[in-house]
């Protein structure tokens, strides 16, 4: 219930009216100063009617606050959110974001500050889908705010970011997926590479397949569990893998395996020796360091030519130290005469052998050492003529089943999207979905490939040549029919003779 301030003038006269009320905190709150006692009462009750609604149940004075101090203190630690997208979050409010709006009121940050600041990123080359990350973001914190109550306008609201280009997805055929399998170093990671083609699965699902997931006699897979590689030096616990007790659709799900699948897995379990809980694909760490293997005899550097020119103008002959060290120059000739020279200090005990390099890992394969390593090598050996990550057997196992004839909720299920929307995206990938459309067109406009050109027959049929280029005859059914027709006329003047009327000759 509100009240009337009432301050007086020397003889006693009111002069003006203080509208007060309390907030739902109990703190005593002014609704305004008014001449008249009629529109201060009215000015406190529409306060307390406002503040009942929820309008005007925060502290004015807490827009006042810094982004930096509301993100850092507030919003960051008590948003719930997925420790890989936590990690991204970081990342681009220090690199982005903070640093623009970092030590501005948040009340004076307006509409027209984020469009300048949209701009700005544009203009400095950054991305389209990262200035929408960023967007996305500074509208999430505003949103937090906005229901807080710190500020009475969402700044990004209405605010346009560049569009986002979507490209085509290039999906390989059995034929290529062959050709990158069969160049893969070892049978685990072809095994690993079959598994992930004929599963469909995400890579944090793939790697955290343990053996009790596996039903042998069904060939049922259980997806229950992702992990998450962390990459940021402030990681929680200090842990680079995190294991979520759920996929990223947050449901369980069944997959089946081909029988030869699962024959190849039970044969790889046996060989090493793996328990329930163990890995179904573990990263093995090398015992040994890496050497370049290095050809039986080095060319001549005489025969190899000379490198581009240095930074001072100065070219070297390929395939020596010069030419590694000064020129920078990486290509094989280059390495191989490094390798051979360390080679040789090390045979003769002037240098030691470095140590192996090892993964930090708890067992499960980086994303990153796996593209690095082993898939970027497959791809340049494979040579497909294009370039692919390893989430594209995922989508090539989706295209497949679909051109295959398999219904769309099934693969849905299969391959975990929260909407049957997302698997549709796969249905114009299909191999064979162009063809399909231009023989569809060619059924209502007929054929319209040109002819190959004809040379003009006489009346005896016998095939004349002129100097002249003949025009191309339209190989349609109605030019055939007319053609026929003509030829037709033809041969009954011929038979008729010139002395006949031209009525009989026409006819």
């Amino acid at each position: 219930m509100g009240w009337l301030v009432t301050c007086t003038d020397d003889d006693g006269e009111p002069i003006k009216y203080y509208a007060v009320y309390r907030d739902l905190q109990g703190r005593q709150r002014s609704a305004g100063v008014f001449t008249n006692e009629t529109r201060a009462i009215t000015a406190w009750q529409r306060a307390e009617a406002e503040q009942d609604l929820g309008k005007r149940a925060g502290d004015p004075k807490r827009g006042r606050m810094r982004l930096r101090k509301y993100v850092e203190d507030e919003w960051f630690p008590h948003h719930v959110i997925e420790a890989s997208t936590r990690e991204q979050y970081s990342y681009l409010l220090n690199r982005y974001i903070l640093g623009e709006f970092g030590y501005q009121r948040m009340r004076e940050i307006m509409p027209s500050h984020v469009r300048s600041w949209v701009l700005k990123l544009q203009g400095q080359g950054v991305r389209p889908p990262t200035i929408r990350a960023c967007k996305v973001i500074l509208d999430a914190v505003f949103t937090t705010a906005l229901n807080d109550q710190i500020v009475s306008l969402h700044p990004g609201k209405g605010v346009k970011t560049p569009p986002v280009v979507r490209k085509p997805q290039r999906i390989i055929t059995s034929a290529q997926f062959d050709l990158i399998h069969g160049a893969l170093p070892d049978d685990t990671m072809r095994l690993l590479v079959e598994t992930d083609i004929e599963s469909g699965l995400r890579w944090g699902e793939l790697t955290e397949l343990r053996v009790k997931d596996l039903d042998v006699a069904t060939g049922i897979v259980t997806v229950s569990r992702a992990v998450v590689h962390l990459k940021s030096k402030d990681r929680p616990d200090d842990s680079k893998f995190v294991v979520k007790k759920y996929p990223k659709d947050k449901e369980w799900r069944l997959v089946g395996l081909d029988r030869h699948l699962v024959t190849k897995l039970v044969a790889h379990i046996a060989q090493w020796g793996l328990g329930p809980e163990d890995l179904l694909f573990e990263m093995a760490q090398p015992t040994e360091p890496r050497r370049r293997v290095r050809p039986a005899a080095l060319p001549d550097p005489d025969t190899l030519g000379l490198t581009e020119p240095n930074a001072k103008g100065r070219q070297y002959r390929h395939g020596t130290l010069t030419a590694y060290q000064a020129a920078k120059c990486r290509c094989r000739h280059c390495k191989d005469a490094i390798a051979a020279y360390r080679a040789g200090r090390r045979a003769k005990g002037k240098d030691e052998p470095r140590p192996a390099r090892t993964v930090t890992t708890d067992g499960h394969i980086p994303n990153d050492w796996f593209r690095r390593n082993v898939w970027a090598k497959a791809l340049e050996t494979a040579n497909l003529g294009f370039s692919m990550t390893p989430h594209g057997l995922r989508h090539a196992h989706a295209s497949w089943l679909l051109a295959g004839g398999a219904d769309l909720q099934v693969v849905k299920e299969r391959l975990g999207h929260g909407s049957i929307a997302t698997t549709e995206k796969y249905l114009h990938t299909l191999p064979g979905a162009h063809e399909a459309a231009i023989t569809a067109l060619t059924a209502i406009r007929g054929d319209r490939s040109p002819a190959v050109p004809t040379e003009p027959e006489d009346v005896s049929g016998s095939s004349t040549r002129q100097s002249e280029p003949q025009a191309v005859k339209i190989a349609t059914p109605r030019a055939e029919e007319l053609a026929e027709m003509r030829d037709m006329v033809a041969r009954l003047s011929a038979m008729l003779g010139p002395g006949t009327p031209p009525a009989a000759q026409q006819s």
